[in-house]
């Protein structure tokens, strides 16, 4: 029993000799410099891969050179006619009558016969899964009597998603000089119909569709590849290369690919599920904070109450290399002095986050409510208040 103390001050030793192992351990490898390996070689013209929850572009290659979209151009189509869905002007069940010259139509085809009558739903999924041509044109006079008028129509939902290098003059993707887009602009429009349009999003993952008694399947053969792909769209014309803009889902991170001018379908297969692939291995997500959550309050000067609660107008997500998550720094900066009126949204300071001593990206910070003048004795009582708080603070 003598040796009882003896073997206690022992293990004491040894277990704080373990922990001060394993926090200096832990400390060296939150400091160790993490390197990602440099993007993978991809063939084609051009390449684009973001995330889709925050925006951060993982790899880019040439991403504002203008490009012949080709079939890619059904993805403006789909978001046109899903708003047009979604703003009730116009029903799943409405039949549409096929015109003669989208029953014409050349290059990839849903089989509509002139003058029949085809449901809006049907020719949803002649274009999205067939990338009918003839789908496309049929929707396009459906909504806008014309192709050109609707063309004017897609150009117009471009310009408010601030696709800022895209031009379209038809609903397919045919060639034509003027009908331009880019890799960077394609993957704001991808991430566009994801987001606004998540009731019809998972049509881009159905293999296969059958109309009038043909089967046709769906050319994204990333779809029996990766269980992960969700979508989106190939596209190939002689002068536009084969195409492919893909998503996918690997627990919550979202990757949105784009691949364009590539020299077979089997390529644009390869070099989109190496950069999905390159995407997801090194680099992870993750959400701070939500939108309108409360993370700071600021000093109000004048006002009928003191304090403002201070947020970010939406939920921020960030991508950061693998592994490095531990490492970033969350700072919040607000001006020296705010004073009363302040109006709910009202820009008040900043938010910085950090990663490794360098700036990852700047969040305005705003006001979550408002805040009127206060009375003219608490006007008067503050103003005593920050004279004296200013000469000390000077002092």
């Amino acid at each position: 029993m003598a040796n009882i103390p003896s073997m206690k001050a022992s293990f004491y030793k040894l277990f704080f000799v373990l922990l001060a192992l394993t926090l200096s351990t832990a400390k060296a490898h939150a400091n160790t410099p993490f390197v990602s390996p440099v993007p993978p070689s991809i063939a084609g013209t051009a390449h684009f891969v973001m995330d889709y929850h925050s925006g951060a572009i993982i790899t880019e290659k040439d991403p504002d050179m203008q490009i012949e979209p080709a079939s890619l151009t059904k993805i403006m189509t789909g978001y046109v006619v899903f708003n047009e869905l979604k703003l009730g002007r116009i029903q799943m069940a409405d039949m549409v009558t096929i015109s003669k010259k989208a029953w014409r139509m050349p290059g990839s085809r849903m089989f509509i016969e002139v003058g029949k009558q085809v449901s809006v739903e049907d020719l949803i999924k002649g274009m999205v899964i067939q990338s009918g041509n003839d789908a496309s044109v049929a929707l396009a006079e459906h909504i806008a009597r014309t192709e050109e008028n609707f063309a004017d129509i897609m150009n117009q939902y471009a310009e408010q998603l601030g696709m800022t290098n895209t031009h379209f003059v038809n609903a397919t993707g045919l060639p034509d000089p003027a009908h331009l887009t880019t890799a960077r602009d394609l993957s704001i429009l991808t991430k566009a119909l994801i987001r606004d349009f998540p009731d019809f999003y998972p049509w881009y993952s159905e293999k296969r569709f059958t109309f009038n008694g043909i089967t046709q399947y769906n050319r994204n053969r990333l779809l029996w590849q990766d269980p992960t792909v969700d979508g989106l769209k190939t596209g190939h014309t002689e002068s536009a290369g084969y195409c492919l803009v893909s998503s996918a889902k690997r627990n919550d991170m979202r990757v949105i690919a784009i691949v364009v001018g590539t020299d077979s379908a089997t390529q644009r297969v390869s070099e989109s599920q190496k950069l999905l692939n390159y995407a997801f291995r090194f680099f992870e997500t993750h959400k701070l904070f939500e939108g309108s959550q409360r993370l700071v309050d600021a000093r109000i000067w004048g006002g009928e109450r003191d304090t403002l609660g201070v947020g970010l107008a939406d939920e921020l997500f960030v991508t950061v290399p693998r592994g490095q998550y531990q490492n970033l720094k969350v700072e919040t900066s607000l001006p020296p002095q705010v004073n009363a009126p302040v109006q709910h949204g009202d820009n008040i300071g900043q938010l910085v986050i950090n990663l490794n001593d360098q700036v990852l990206l700047e969040k305005p910070l705003i006001a979550l409510s408002a805040i009127e003048e206060g009375s003219f004795f608490k006007k008067l009582f503050d103003r005593i208040k920050l004279f004296f708080q200013n000469l000390f603070g000077w002092l």
